[in-house]
C-alpha cells in the first residue's frame, strides 16, 4: 500500500512540474490569474489541474474508449488527441478561480505530453515493483484471469512450460534467413536465437499459399475447399472473402465439423490478432468472433483492454501519426527515384498501414504479455506489420526492413516478460506464407486478368484494355472463334449462345485468378467451356503473363493447361509436350491436385508466370510483392523452434502443408504437457525474486 501510494504521488508531481514548463513555454496556457499569482498559487493551481487531469484520465477515459468501441479502429486512434485535450480542458476548469486556461489545439498539445510524462514516469517506478508491473501488463489483457499471477507456492514447483506461437506474418524463408544474417542483423535478437537456441526450417504451403488456408491449417487442422483468399460461392451465390468476419466464422465452422476438434488453442489457449480462434476461449482482435456479442468476446475488445490506459492510447496515437507521416515520405521518396516496380499508396493506404504496423502489432504484443503473465498454457498471435508494408513496397525493400527491426523489438519484448511469468515459456516464430516480388499483371501487360478472360469470351472490355496488342490478340482469336468478324455497332455483349449480359466473375488472389460462371450450375468442365466460349482457355494459356491453368475435364479429370498446346493430366500423370508445372518446382502437381478435387473449385483456376531466376511473379490485384498461388518465395515461410523440441520432420523431410504444421504444434504442445491439464491443476507458483528490466518502448520508431 505504501509503494502505491509514494508511485501515485510520483506521478502526481511530474505531472505538475510537466504542467507548469508547458504554462512557461506555451503562449495560450496559463496557471494564473490575469492580475498575475504568486509561485506557491501558480504550484497549487497546477497541482489540482494535473490531479484532475489524472483522476478523470483514470475513471472517464475507459467509459469514453468503450463508448467509441464502434468505430473504426483507425478512426478512435485520430480521435485520441482530441479527446486526450477534452478532459484536460475539463480538468483545468475544475480549478477554483478559472486559473487554468488553454486553447483546445494547445490542450491536445499538454494533453498528449503531459500523459508521455505520466506514462515513463509510472513505468520507470513499476519495473522496479514486480507484481505492479505484472498486474498492469496483464490488466490489459485478462483481467479475469488476473488471479493466477503472481501465487506463491509452499513447494516452489512450477507448472509444465507454455509455448507462445509468433506469426510473422507474410515473412518468407529467405527473406528471415536474410535479416538473421551479416555483422549487424536486420532481427538481432532472432539472430541470436538462430546461433544459439533455435532452428530455422522453411515449410511448403499449399497452393493457396494465403493467411486464410494457412492459419485454418495451422489451427484447426484443415484447410479443405479454401481455394483461395476469395472465390465465388456458386451454391450461395455470392462471394467468400477469407479476412471478412462472416466468412471467417463460416470457414472456421466447417473446419471444426470436418476435423470434429475445437482447435489447436481449445485448453486453456489464447488466440491474438488472427482470424481465427484456434479454439481458445481467451480472444482479441479475431475476426471470426467480430460480429458476435459479449464483453469479452467481441473482436474489439481487445482494443478497449489496450487503449483503456490514456497512456498507451496516447503512446500509439502518437506512433500512429508517425507512421502516417513515414508511408507519405517513403510513397514520395519511390515516386521522385522513379522506383519500378510501384504502385498507387495514396489514399486511405496510409492510414491502413499505420493501423497494421502500429495500432495492431501494439495491441496484439500487450495483449500477449498479459497472456505471459497470466500463465497461459497456449498462445497464437499474427503480426501482420510485414505483409501490409510488403505487398505496396516490395518484400525486400528499405521500408519492409525497417519494419522487420521493429518486429524483432517486439520479439525480444515478449522474450524478456516471459523471463519473468509464473511458468516457463517456449518461443516458437513461425509465418503463414512467404512473398514474391515482381510487377503486376496490369503494369506489365496494359489490361487486367478480367479483361483478358472477357476479350477471349468475346465480350466488350475497356479501350484502354482493347488497344494493348494482348486485349486486341483475345479480341481477334475470340472473335475468329466464335466466327464473329469485326463490324461496327456489334458490341459484343451477347455471348456464343446468344444470351443476355450473363459475364464471368473473376476474381484475384495475388498471383491467382478465379473465374466462375455463375449462371452455370456446378463446376464446368472444360469441355462445356471449349462449346461455349471457344477461344476462351487458349487465349489464356498462351498468354505470355500466365503460367497454367487448372480445369477440369469430363474425359480426363484434372488437366492443367499451358502454352503451345501443354498439358498436364494430373490424374493420369500424362504430359503433352513439357509440363506447365515444371517451372513451379516440385510439389505443385501434388498441389494443384488436390486443389483441384475440392468441392467448390472454380470453372478456371490461373497461375501467372513465374521467372524462373528471380521468383518474380504478376500479382492480378495492385500489389508489387504477392502471395496467393505458386512461384517465387511466396510458398516458403518458416519454423523457427527452440532446440529442446523434436524436429518438426524425422530425417530433415520437407514439412508440406498447413495442417501438416499443425500436427507439428500439437505435437510440441504434448511434449510441455501444459495445454494437457487444466491450469487450476497446476502447482501453485514460486514467488519472484529478480527485478523487473527496463524495457524499451514497442513505439520508438526510426525517422520516415
Amino acid at each position: 500500500m505504501g509503494r502505491a501510494l509514494l508511485r501515485v504521488a510520483t506521478v502526481w508531481g511530474v505531472s505538475t512540474l510537466t504542467m507548469l514548463a508547458l504554462a512557461g513555454l506555451l503562449p495560450d496556457f496559463r496557471l494564473q490569474s490575469a492580475d498575475g499569482d504568486s509561485a506557491t498559487r501558480i504550484g497549487i493551481t497546477a497541482a489540482g489541474g494535473a490531479g484532475a487531469f489524472g483522476v478523470l484520465s483514470a475513471l472517464v477515459w475507459p467509459l469514453l474508449v468503450r463508448a467509441l468501441l464502434l468505430m473504426p479502429a483507425f478512426v478512435l486512434g485520430l480521435l485520441v488527441f482530441v479527446l486526450n485535450g477534452s478532459l484536460l480542458l475539463i480538468a483545468l476548469s475544475l480549478v477554483p478561480d478559472g486559473r487554468g486556461t488553454a486553447e483546445p489545439e494547445t490542450a491536445v498539445v499538454v494533453a498528449a505530453v503531459m500523459s508521455a510524462a505520466s506514462s515513463a514516469t509510472s513505468t520507470f517506478l513499476t519495473v522496479r515493483d514486480d507484481g505492479a508491473y505484472r498486474r498492469r501488463l496483464a490488466r490489459m489483457a485478462d483481467r479475469k484471469r488476473r488471479g493466477r499471477v503472481g501465487r506463491d507456492g509452499a513447494d516452489g514447483h512450477r507448472p509444465p512450460p507454455g509455448i507462445v506461437f509468433l506469426q510473422l506474418d507474410g515473412v518468407g524463408h529467405d527473406v528471415l534467413r536474410d535479416a538473421l544474417s551479416g555483422r549487424r542483423p536486420l532481427m538481432e535478437t532472432v539472430a541470436d536465437w538462430a546461433r544459439r537456441t533455435h532452428t530455422l526450417t522453411p515449410w511448403r504451403t499449399d497452393w493457396s499459399s494465403q493467411t486464410g488456408a494457412s492459419q485454418l491449417g495451422i489451427l484447426h487442422g484443415t484447410n479443405a475447399d479454401v481455394p483461395a483468399f476469395r472465390w465465388y460461392d456458386k451454391e450461395r451465390g455470392q462471394v467468400v472473402v477469407s479476412n471478412r468476419p462472416t466468412s471467417a466464422v463460416e470457414l472456421q465452422r466447417r473446419a471444426v465439423a470436418r476435423t470434429r476438434d475445437g482447435g489447436l488453442l481449445t485448453v486453456d489457449g489464447a488466440s491474438r490478432g488472427n482470424l481465427f480462434t484456434g479454439g481458445a476461449d481467451q480472444l482479441a482482435l479475431v475476426l471470426s468472433v467480430a460480429a458476435r456479442r459479449g464483453r469479452h468476446n467481441r473482436s474489439r475488445y481487445g482494443y478497449f483492454a489496450y487503449f483503456s490506459d490514456p497512456a498507451n492510447a496516447t503512446r500509439t496515437a502518437g506512433s500512429f501519426v508517425a507512421e502516417v507521416v513515414r508511408e507519405l515520405g517513403q510513397s514520395a521518396r519511390a515516386r521522385l527515384r522513379r522506383e519500378r516496380p510501384r504502385v498507387k499508396r495514396g489514399g486511405l493506404y496510409p492510414f491502413l498501414r499505420a493501423f497494421a504496423t502500429v495500432v495492431e502489432r501494439d495491441v496484439v504484443v500487450a495483449a500477449v504479455l498479459g497472456d505471459v503473465l497470466s500463465g497461459r498454457s497456449a498462445v497464437y498471435a499474427d503480426l501482420v506489420a510485414y505483409d501490409e508494408v510488403a505487398h505496396h513496397s516490395g518484400p525486400r525493400s528499405r521500408d519492409t526492413h525497417q519494419v522487420l527491426r521493429r518486429l524483432d523489438r517486439a520479439v525480444e519484448l515478449i522474450a524478456k516478460i516471459t523471463e519473468h511469468a509464473p511458468r516457463d515459456y517456449r518461443i516458437v516464430l513461425l509465418s503463414d506464407h512467404g512473398q514474391s516480388p515482381g510487377e503486376t499483371f496490369a503494369a506489365r501487360f496494359g489490361l487486367t486478368l478480367e479483361d483478358l478472360v472477357r476479350a477471349g469470351c468475346g465480350l466488350p472490355v475497356s479501350r484502354r484494355a482493347g488497344r494493348t496488342p494482348s486485349g486486341a490478340e483475345a479480341r481477334e482469336a475470340a472473335r475468329a472463334a466464335l466466327h464473329r468478324p469485326e463490324k461496327g455497332g456489334d458490341d459484343g455483349r451477347k455471348d456464343a449462345e446468344g444470351r443476355g449480359p450473363s459475364g464471368p466473375v473473376v476474381l484475384a488472389s495475388g498471383n491467382l485468378g478465379l473465374i466462375s460462371f455463375p449462371d452455370v450450375p456446378g463446376r464446368m468442365t472444360r469441355e462445356e467451356i471449349d462449346a461455349r466460349h471457344p477461344a476462351l482457355l487458349r487465349t489464356l494459356a498462351d498468354h505470355p503473363g500466365v503460367g497454367f491453368l487448372l480445369v477440369h475435364s469430363a474425359e480426363h479429370g484434372a488437366v492443367v493447361l499451358g502454352p503451345a498446346g501443354a498439358e498436364h493430366h494430373l490424374d493420369t500423370g500424362l504430359v503433352v509436350g513439357t509440363s506447365p508445372l515444371e517451372p513451379f518446382g516440385p510439389g505443385a502437381a501434388d498441389a494443384v491436385r488436390r486443389t483441384s478435387g475440392f468441392g467448390n473449385a472454380p470453372d478456371i483456376m490461373v497461375n501467372s508466370a513465374c521467372h524462373p531466376d528471380t521468383g518474380e511473379v504478376h500479382a492480378f490485384e495492385e500489389q508489387i510483392g504477392s502471395h496467393g498461388g505458386l512461384g517465387g518465395p511466396q510458398g516458403h515461410p518458416f519454423l523457427l523452434w527452440p532446440n529442446d523440441l523434436t524436429p518438426p520432420t524425422p530425417d530433415g523431410c520437407e514439412l508440406v502443408g498447413a495442417e501438416e504444421v499443425h500436427t507439428v504444434l500439437r505435437r510440441w504442445l504434448r511434449e510441455t504437457h501444459g495445454p494437457q491439464v487444466p491450469a487450476e491443476e497446476f502447482p501453485p507458483t514460486r514467488p519472484l525474486a529478480a527485478p523487473f528490466p527496463v524495457v524499451t518502448s514497442l513505439t520508438q520508431e526510426e525517422s520516415p
